[in-house]
């Protein structure tokens, strides 16, 4: 079975995992999504006080070599062991994930698009574009219900890092795309994925003479 592989970027609260969670719920049994947020590097060595120091926002912050070694892996026919990341206690859960090679795989995340290396691995490059005070609404919700934050240190962070490394590591990436979603979740867009997918499927299926 070939197996694709489907990029999305955009800025914190752009909308990405939205678009990748409703191309999953049209083809569940074909598609795999992998969050780059799962590979942020492990900080078990810091004690908490030191993690919450930390610049999530700035590539070498994620253990982006692990990625590519496990989409390689994957469109080589072959499962994985997927980290899975505690954003409550700033570091990588004892458990992982396993997952199986299936026909598209999507790739979400704020850098998806800084390393040429995954740049290359990309069949489809879609951005998200989200307005600012949209994303940074969306992430103050995001991080204080299902991340445990408090809102001043949400806004800290926003203002500190997530707001300059945006500009300096993410807007830049939006020229790589083949596809840029306007607004977070846009129906013609999604309709047009969804018929690249089917696409892509029925090559998948299709035997190699």
């Amino acid at each position: 079975m070939k197996s694709y592989i489907i990029g999305i970027a955009g800025g914190t609260g752009s909308g990405k995992s939205t678009f990748s969670d409703k191309l999953l719920a049209l083809y569940p049994q074909d598609i795999t999504v992998i969050s780059y947020d799962n590979y942020y590097k492990a900080q078990d060595h810091l004690s908490y006080e030191e993690r919450l120091l930390t610049n999530y926002d700035c590539p070498d912050a994620l253990d982006t070599d692990l990625l590519i070694r496990h989409l390689t892996a994957l469109k080589n026919g072959k499962t994985v062991e997927m980290p899975l990341y505690d954003f409550r206690v700033h570091t990588r859960k004892d458990e992982s994930k396993t997952l199986s090679p299936t026909a598209v795989i999507l790739v979400d995340g704020i850098l998806t698009f800084h390393d040429i290396r995954l740049r290359e691995l990309f069949d489809i490059k879609i951005y998200v574009d989200t307005d600012a005070d949209e994303r940074i609404l969306r992430r103050l919700r995001r991080d204080v219900t299902e991340r445990g934050r408090d809102i001043d240190g949400v806004i800290h962070q926003y203002v500190s890092t997530v707001k300059p490394m945006h500009e300096i590591y993410v807007e830049p990436t939006r020229k790589y795309a083949d596809i840029i979603v306007n607004g977070g979740m846009n129906k013609t867009a999604l309709d047009v994925v969804s018929a690249r997918i089917a696409g892509m499927l029925t090559e998948a299926a299709t035997p190699i003479e």
